[in-house]
């Protein structure tokens, strides 16, 4: 399998983070897509859990971004509610933009990490702009129309790199 489709880490949801084991791995950013990822396409603003992730993160000197596919204005608005930066229509998984973050938010590519639930955009992305990748699993079982081709190429892939124990599991 090509290392483009392959996640450095695999975590159930972005929610089993611990700061301390981010901070064990050298990780001082976290990035994260939006979509099924952190919250359902269909969630318009930040739930308490998510709030408390956030929090937690930036308690212990993480730094938390949104990097997402989706619309500048469903993307902010959800930003906003977390007090965080967040960059929207990202195209991944094309990895220009995410480039472009990096470079204009000042980000060590070593201590920054992708976290996404999907291999076709979240991983190919982060591995093209050189960053760490965690794959999680996606958090509600509905799917925008627009995922659900992915996931058709996505999960025979999935089951391969966990054959194969291809990334390391948080």
């Amino acid at each position: 399998m090509r290392k483009i489709f392959i996640p450095t880490y695999q975590i159930k949801t972005i929610y089993d983070l611990e700061p301390s084991r981010l901070k064990e791995l050298g990780i001082e950013v976290v990035l994260s897509d939006l979509d099924n990822t952190l919250a359902s396409f269909r969630c318009k603003d930040a739930e308490e859990k998510t709030i408390a992730l956030v929090n937690k993160l930036k308690d212990n000197g993480i730094a938390f971004y949104i990097a997402s596919n989706n619309t500048s204005k469903r993307v902010q608005r959800f930003a906003s509610t977390l007090g965080i930066k967040a960059l929207s229509g990202l195209r991944k998984p094309l990895s220009r933009r995410l480039k472009r973050l990096l470079d204009v938010e000042g980000l060590d590519k070593s201590k920054t990490v992708l976290v996404g639930d999907q291999i076709m955009t979240d991983v190919i992305a982060g591995n093209g702009a050189g960053i760490r990748t965690i794959l999680t699993e996606k958090l509600v079982p509905e799917d925008p129309p627009w995922t659900k081709f992915n996931r058709i190429f996505e999960k025979g892939k999935r089951k391969a790199i966990n054959k194969k124990g291809l990334s390391q599991k948080l």
